[in-house]
């Protein structure tokens, strides 16, 4: 088990407890062919890392960046994968196509400040890396020569709290569960939750706009920051703290989402809320996909802003023990801070009931949406034990308006489905909504299939091109949270403006004019 252990420090997602032991696969292995369709082959053996060549920055490092530098083998593996299908099923196999020279780990932001100098001078491509969750080939230094991780698991920690304001400064390092746990003591809460929650950071939020567990009002990080710090090759980047600002392009925004490429986030001013007092749920079933859309759509137009409100269809909802009827499932959640829900909730249920929607359950509490968000949570563990049994299963997702869901979400389906049966043989594609707006929605689409042992990556570069290819001609965004990467880049290129792409670089040029951060993702 060792080498199994230390493989484990690579791809898993979980601590040492969280191993998927090959007895525990061998006995899941029967559920899984069972419930998704797809046969379960023998679990991979045990691969320890990979030897990696030696480091060539280490040498000519400068005495005062040495002390935060590590050229350990499993380290640096460990920062050269995120968490796609593509970078788990290598990394199984003890595949590291792309590690990173070294890894660097500042202690504050001098450190920063100082790893970007000595970079920018020698040339050196720096890949930030928060808690290495990205799913589109965002940390993976691919193509890169030499290039160093830069670690900002140190930088972490509550700065302040505006107790009259609401808002919180974090440091970018600081994971999801630490953010919350500082917060705590406080009454607060940045009510942020995203499936990546456990061992994604502050700084990654945000250079990703990442999108948490609730479906509507804040669903962007980008709805909670209120002002972003970042350390660039050409200076220190801070916008001034505001609660809105009519003064030109917006700093904030020009960060958000950057990838790393404009600049290393430090800290964030992040709005902050009490905790819930009033909670209620309730889960329906809806004849199909297209009739709980147009009952989502209703409440939302109407203006309800339920905080829960998945939409998943009747595979995905027979998958995760949601719904097991044959019908699409509607999960609905409502909170508040004080006020009392009974208006809204009556006018949810009226508005669905119309739309042709049957309440199994509504209350405080209900198991079936319990069962729903106890999958959310458990599903990257389980993802693991699904590819070491041969299952393909990876995600992708989107965002349209109301009037072309339909379609898109049709022809989607379809493209996926004829690609998964021409690559391997069969193959099921499922369909959930994540977020809903008043003029439209994001869907978030799930592929399960067997695979060739061998050739994992071949298959799902080509399913998930045709994946790609079928949202951009239904008119859907390449991304609704998972971010650009170097995976999504192709289709990135497309869909943005010519003229925005030049704005761009510019910007890209006037603070990072060496070319140093993060080539390779969202231009360069």
């Amino acid at each position: 088990m060792t080498g199994y252990t230390e493989g484990y420090r690579v791809w898993g997602w979980g601590g040492a407890a969280d191993v998927p032991v090959p007895a525990e696969l061998l006995a899941l292995a029967p559920f899984v062919s069972e419930t998704t369709g797809v046969p379960a082959q023998e679990p991979l053996p045990p691969v320890a890392p990979p030897a990696l060549p030696p480091s060539r920055r280490l040498a000519t490092l400068p005495p005062s960046l040495r002390e935060m530098a590590s050229d350990d083998p499993v380290d640096r593996a460990r920062h050269a994968v995120g968490r796609s299908y593509r970078d788990l099923v290598r990394a199984m196999a003890g595949r590291i196509d792309s590690p990173p020279d070294l890894v660097l780990r500042p202690v504050d932001e001098q450190g920063v400040v100082d790893v970007l100098s000595w970079a920018a001078e020698a040339g050196a491509p720096v890949v930030p890396f928060g808690g290495g969750s990205s799913v589109v080939g965002g940390v993976e230094p691919r193509g890169l020569d030499a290039a160093v991780s830069l670690d900002l698991g140190a930088l972490t920690g509550l700065v302040e709290v505006d107790a009259v304001s609401r808002a919180v400064r974090l440091r970018a390092g600081t994971l999801g569960p630490a953010a919350e746990a500082a917060l705590k003591p406080h009454g607060l809460t940045l009510r942020f939750y995203p499936q990546s929650f456990e061992r994604s950071s502050v700084g990654g939020w945000v250079a990703t706009r990442a999108a948490g567990h609730f479906s509507t009002r804040l669903t962007h990080v980008d709805d909670l920051v209120e002002s972003v710090r970042a350390v660039t090759p050409s200076g220190v980047w801070e916008s001034r703290r505001l609660p809105g600002s009519g003064a030109g392009p917006s700093p904030d925004r020009m960060l958000l989402g950057s990838e790393g490429t404009l600049g290393v986030i430090t800290e964030t001013w992040l709005r902050a809320q009490p905790r819930p007092a009033q909670r209620w749920s309730a889960t329906l079933a809806a004849p199909d996909l297209a009739t709980g859309g147009r009952a989502v759509r209703g409440l939302v137009q109407a203006g309800l802003l339920p905080a829960t409100c998945r939409l998943v269809d009747a595979g995905e909802a027979a998958l995760t023990g949601t719904l097991t009827t044959g019908e699409a499932a509607l999960v609905l959640g409502f909170e508040s801070l004080a006020a009392p829900l009974d208006g809204e909730t009556a006018l949810a249920l009226e508005l669905c009931a119309d739309a042709g929607l049957q309440v199994l359950e509504s209350g405080p509490r209900g198991s079936a949406g319990e069962a729903w968000r106890s999958t959310f949570v458990r599903a990257p563990y389980l993802r693991e034990s699904l590819l070491l049994l041969g299952v393909l299963v990876e995600t992708f997702e989107t965002a349209i308006t109301w009037d072309r869901f339909d379609a898109l979400v049709a022809d989607v389906t379809a493209a996926t489905t004829d690609a998964l049966r021409r690559v391997c043989g069969e193959g099921t594609v499922t369909c959930r909504l994540t977020h809903v707006y008043p003029d439209g929605c994001a869907p978030y689409f799930t592929v399960l299939a067997p695979v060739r042992r061998g050739s994992e990556v071949a298959q799902w570069d080509e399913v998930k091109a045709a994946a790609s290819e079928a949202l951009a001609a239904a008119g859907g965004t390449i991304t609704h949270h998972h971010a650009v990467g170097r995976d999504h880049r192709p289709w990135y290129d497309r869909q943005r403006p010519d003229p925005f792409a030049l704005a761009l670089a510019g910007a890209k040029a006037a603070v990072d004019p060496r070319g140093v951060l993060n080539p390779g993702v969202l231009l360069g």
